[in-house]
């Protein structure tokens, strides 16, 4: 029998959910935990998205809205820990006791930091740390206290962000070792959970899609206002193609559009796809083909996802349960952190 895992993801609330997110976190988080009894912790990241994102009506919104959509997508909040990461006050001082502990020169190799230094550095006489806050400096701690608060054994994560689990290892390590004994630990050590099936989406201009980028495919639309549907094929047909002819041969594998239809067919259906590349098909057309399939797969999850935005008092009532459940947890580990560390009562009190 195979050991029971408990897993933890969140999304970072700085926008709206978007065609790359529920590829690469949502739907593989809801299918994880399915037909099996593992454990699962799924969050907004609403403390992280301060980092990159002070604009406070954004924040919130955002937050509606990407509760609305993995409740909407299927997400049972009875099946896991769904939480707000803001409402579990105890992740923030855990990661004040983490920071007491972690090297500085650990964050330096952090990859975001080490990008806006290179950054900086190509202007002449810029200080190599403008612009950046010491809260992207260290959201690597916090990322870390994230994981191990519950003791996650399995966070899912693209390659992009596997250093930030190696730096939560390196982290717990160092606590274990400082404060616990070694058949006693306060940390288990997480592990990456790479699927190297889960494709990193292409945006509408070719590169990574990310909300930095503003080049996303929204999920449900941006306007509660405008269709749902219509806002998909608007987004879809923005797509940047070539200036090849339909009846042109084309190469599938230099293609964003059929990059995208992967994430969302059979096998069969990709072979034939391709196919039609092979031959010669109009960008139309394979736009309309990839619309009619993500639609097909996404339409379903609309009305829900409407409902809920219109109704934030139910979301609110979720997120609170939630909350219940994931402070049982954290309370308690909290309590033998500080222990371990020497913040405890000087004396019992009757």
């Amino acid at each position: 029998m195979s050991e029971k895992k408990r897993i933890l993801t969140g999304i970072t609330t700085s926008g709206i959910a978007h065609l790359g997110n529920y590829v690469g976190a949502i739907r593989p988080a809801i299918q994880s935990i399915q037909n099996n009894d593992d454990e699962a912790f799924f969050f907004l990241a609403d403390l992280h998205a301060l980092i990159k994102c002070q604009d406070p009506v954004a924040v919130h919104n955002s937050t509606k809205a990407i509760t609305a959509t993995w409740l909407a997508c299927g997400l049972d909040p009875e099946r896991v820990t769904f939480y707000r990461q803001s409402d579990i006050t105890e992740i923030l001082e855990l990661a004040w006791v983490l920071n007491c502990n972690c090297a500085k020169g650990l964050m330096n190799r952090a990859h975001a930091y080490k990008a806006q230094v290179d950054i900086n550095n190509t202007t002449p006489g810029l200080d190599p740390d403008f612009g950046i806050s010491m809260g992207l400096f260290g959201y690597p701690v916090l990322m870390a206290a994230d994981i191990l608060m519950f003791n996650a054994t399995h966070v899912p994560v693209g390659k992009d962000q596997i250093q930030h689990i190696e730096m939560a290892r390196d982290i717990a390590g160092t606590f274990n070792f400082k404060y616990c004994t070694k058949d006693n630990p306060l940390f288990v050590l997480p592990n990456a959970m790479i699927d190297d099936d889960t494709p990193l989406l292409t945006g509408l201009d070719g590169r990574k899609m990310s909300k930095s980028y503003h080049n996303t495919i929204p999920l449900f639309g941006e306007d509660p206002n405008i269709d749902g549907e219509k806002a998909l094929k608007k987004a879809i047909m923005r797509i940047v193609t070539n200036s090849q002819l339909p009846e042109e041969p084309k190469n599938p594998d230099d293609s964003t559009i059929f990059e995208i239809y992967k994430a969302f067919a059979t096998p069969n259906e990709i072979a034939k796809f391709r196919t039609r590349f092979a031959t010669g098909i109009g960008w139309g057309e394979a736009k309309e083909i990839l619309f009619n399939k993500i639609n097909d797969e996404i339409a379903p999850f609309r009305k829900r996802y409407a409902d809920l935005m219109a109704n934030p008092k139910e979301m609110e009532e979720i997120l609170q349960f939630g909350a219940n459940k994931a402070r049982y947890e954290s309370r308690k580990r909290l309590a033998k952190i500080r222990k371990a560390v020497g913040i405890k009562p000087l004396a019992k009190l009757k």
